[in-house]
């Protein structure tokens, strides 16, 4: 039950942290930790930033043994949005917003990226970005605030 339950949110975890192609391999192995350390998990504690930690250490220990920093792959990009226009320019358009914005995420530093990751495209509070991530709440907020502020750039220099 909790696999299914959590194994989309755990998949795009991993995927926007940098496990690239091996997110599957990441949330298996997260999964299989969480069901050995079950027993350690507080009940009164929420679950999905608990697992989620687990999907962050994993990928950090993916990327680490890689040597190199991971190609950000997503399946949030990938997927369709809710409200698609009729006309092929505004699909067009769409599509290119879309790659243009991931590409200026993709291009963050890699502890501003986590954070914005985690608080917009995982939609979590930044009390559970914090767990997520294990770093303190103004870490969070700093972080995510200076992610904001490059992105901004970023586009303000697209339009320009």
């Amino acid at each position: 039950m909790l696999v299914t339950r959590y194994s989309a949110v755990a998949h795009r975890t991993a995927a926007l942290l940098g496990a690239g192609d091996e997110a599957e391999d990441v949330v298996q192995e997260a999964f299989v930790k969480a069901f050995r350390h079950l027993k350690g998990f507080r009940r009164e504690a929420a679950f999905r930033p608990w697992l989620l930690r687990i999907v962050a250490n994993e990928t950090h220990t993916l990327t680490r043994a890689r040597g190199r920093r991971a190609d950000l792959v997503t399946k949030a990009g990938a997927q369709p949005e809710t409200r698609v226009p009729d006309d092929p320019e505004g699909v067009a358009i769409t599509t290119d917003r879309r790659t243009r914005l991931l590409q200026a995420v993709q291009g963050l530093p890699e502890r501003e990226r986590e954070a914005v990751v985690c608080r917009y495209f995982l939609q979590l509070s930044e009390a559970e970005t914090a767990e997520v991530l294990g770093w303190p709440l103004g870490t969070v907020k700093s972080r995510t605030f200076r992610g904001l502020a490059r992105l901004r750039e970023e586009v303000d220099r697209d339009l320009a």
